[in-house]
């Protein structure tokens, strides 16, 4: 026998009645969603989903008294089959770190589009976690700035070593490395049979190739 359909229980929890307003006004529309209860601050959460037991919370993050992450730390130890989604205007990556550390399962901001909000929901209810895109961007880059740092490293070739490498592949000529660097061609050549030779490859095409491969330039 089939389990009784029902909606996704939604809390919200926000300091703003515009926002709390703006929010029900947008769900009301999806007949798989439905509003249990609204709090306007941390104290109220626990209490509320005891007497109406939520699916997801939609929780700021800035509110008077306890904050957003706090509240969802206590959400997650005492009710932790609820999804606890944040929603704020702050695209500020420590307090991302923070919220995921609290166990949230989706950071998204207020800026988020109408048809984007309902499907976030379903989709946290499906056991995916949820970020928004500007925010997984800033990550991706920070994740690549480490890496190619990290690759630096492990390169064991100097900053004047890499940017000689990165200039080569741009397309520099001995002439060109010359002017760049304050060397004289002979010194260019030099560096870059010392720097060909570090890389144990044969000339510098394939000191290029290797450098590129392994994402050192």
């Amino acid at each position: 026998m089939t389990q009784d359909w029902r909606p996704i229980r939604v809390l919200i929890v926000d300091d703003h009645p515009v926002v709390r307003q703006g929010l029900r006004s947008l769900l009301a529309g999806h007949h798989d969603l439905e509003i249990v209860g609204e709090a306007v601050d941390g104290t109220e959460v626990l209490p509320l989903l005891t007497k109406h037991p939520a699916d997801v919370i939609l929780l700021d993050i800035q509110m008077k008294g306890q904050s957003g992450i706090e509240v969802a730390r206590r959400v997650r130890a005492t009710h932790p089959n609820v999804r606890v989604v944040i929603l704020t205007t702050y695209d500020d990556e420590s307090l991302l770190r923070e919220a995921m550390e609290a166990g949230v399962h989706g950071y998204l901001l207020k800026s988020i589009s109408h048809e984007t909000l309902p499907d976030s929901i379903r989709a946290v209810m499906r056991g995916e976690k949820l970020l928004s895109s500007n925010l997984v961007s800033s990550i991706v880059d920070q994740y690549q700035k480490l890496a190619q740092t990290q690759a630096h490293k492990d390169a064991g070739l100097t900053p004047d070593e890499l940017q000689v490498l990165a200039a080569i592949a741009e397309g520099a000529s001995n002439k060109d490395l010359a002017e760049k660097f304050f060397w004289s061609e002979a010194t260019v050549k030099r560096r870059v049979q010392e720097i060909v030779e570090k890389m144990g490859v044969s000339n510098r095409t394939q000191a290029i190739a290797e450098a590129l491969r392994k994402g050192w330039i």
